[in-house]
């Protein structure tokens, strides 16, 4: 039986106090991402992409000075644009959605970020995770919940959602989450899990959400391929090398 058929709506009650115990230790989030305006943002959040926010914002203050809006995005050269944001990895494909997206800024926005969900996912790179940053972070418009790596991981570790697909995760937490709380949850969520409930070593022993927490001292498995998972599947072998002799 897979996990979304046996999961439960957790208490409302455990929801609420998750909630408020995560906007008691962090009042004021703000998004990681240094920008001046919606559309560094927008380009900021297409380079976040399977690349950390300290290195986008080590990356980003030559891309915005090189390129301060969307018409000179438009019109880069895309070695030039892909040299600057070789660092943050996939740089090639980043490259072509900046361009991508700044051109449709210019064609079919007058050069501004739109405010709709709608009209921000026709843009190249920008998807349902972008739309709500840039929404949630520039317009102060909850449209959605954002789920990045640490959503996702934290919302199942406290056993909000039993998915992985962000999509059906999003839908999961905006059942449960009250939507005035959506977009600062998630930034209350990414900061929580950089700083304490971290993918492979989680702070458990300090960690406000214990007594909350159904996956205290959770550990994930090493991903297969890892040098754990193959000794461990070495030992297994062996062992049962042993047991047939």
């Amino acid at each position: 039986m897979t996990p979304a058929k046996t999961w439960r709506r957790p208490p409302r009650k455990r929801v609420e106090t998750v909630v408020a115990m995560l906007r008691e230790h962090d009042p004021n989030p703000e998004c990681a991402l240094v920008h001046a305006n919606p559309f560094e943002l927008v380009a900021a959040t297409i380079l976040s992409a399977q690349c950390t926010d300290v290195r986008v914002n080590m990356v980003t203050p030559a891309l915005f000075a090189r390129y301060p809006d969307p018409a000179t995005m438009a019109a880069a050269e895309p070695d030039e644009l892909e040299e600057l944001v070789r660092t943050t990895g996939f740089f090639r494909n980043k490259a072509k959605s900046l361009k991508g997206m700044a051109t449709r800024l210019v064609e079919d926005f007058g050069g501004e970020v739109p405010r709709a969900m709608d009209e921000l996912l026709t843009l190249p790179g920008v998807a349902r995770k972008t739309a709500n940053v840039v929404l949630g972070t520039c317009f102060a418009s909850a449209e959605g919940v954002v789920v990045d790596t640490h959503v996702a991981r934290i919302t199942g570790r406290l056993k909000f959602t039993p998915h992985t697909d962000p999509v059906k995760i999003e839908r999961d937490l905006m059942a449960l989450i009250p939507r005035e709380e959506w977009i600062a949850f998630s930034h209350r969520i990414i900061r929580f899990g950089r700083t304490v409930c971290a993918a492979r070593k989680p702070k458990c022993d300090e960690c406000f959400l214990r007594p909350h927490c159904p996956r205290v001292g959770v550990v994930d498995k090493p991903a297969k391929g890892t040098a754990k998972s193959s000794t461990k599947r070495a030992t297994k072998r062996a062992t049962k090398g042993a047991k047939a002799s």
